[in-house]
């Protein structure tokens, strides 16, 4: 099992930037990627948007919406993932979840997700 605790989201306004956290406990070791999808209202669970991931060696990918905007980065234990969001615009506001997909069990465990509202 892997548990994930988001913080760091909030209301901002537009071009403005904010910086979310995600920190992995338990079964860590055989975490293969993390990262961050949103989900907006109406959305089902399903139909959550990939924003930003990053793998187990490092390779990083981004929605098309919010490269060169948004950072995904991570601490040096590989517990910690962070993303950095500047130039926000009022159609990144959504409810943001980090995940987990681990390689052992083949499953993506998520966070409890944590709100972005950017006015306009």
């Amino acid at each position: 099992q892997v548990q994930l605790v988001e913080s760091g989201g909030g209301l901002v306004q537009a071009g403005g930037s904010l910086r979310l956290s995600c920190a992995a406990s338990g079964s860590i070791a055989n975490i293969n990627a993390m990262g961050w999808f949103r989900q907006t209202p109406g959305q089902q669970p399903a139909q959550r948007e990939m924003v930003a991931n990053i793998l187990s060696r490092g390779t990083t990918n981004y929605a098309n919406s919010v490269t060169g905007r948004f950072t995904i980065s991570r601490n040096n234990a590989k517990d910690t993932v962070y993303l950095q969001m500047n130039s926000l615009k009022p159609d990144d506001t959504a409810v943001y979840y980090c995940y987990a997909a681990s390689a052992y069990t083949g499953r993506n465990y998520w966070g409890q997700g944590t709100q972005v509202t950017v006015s306009s």
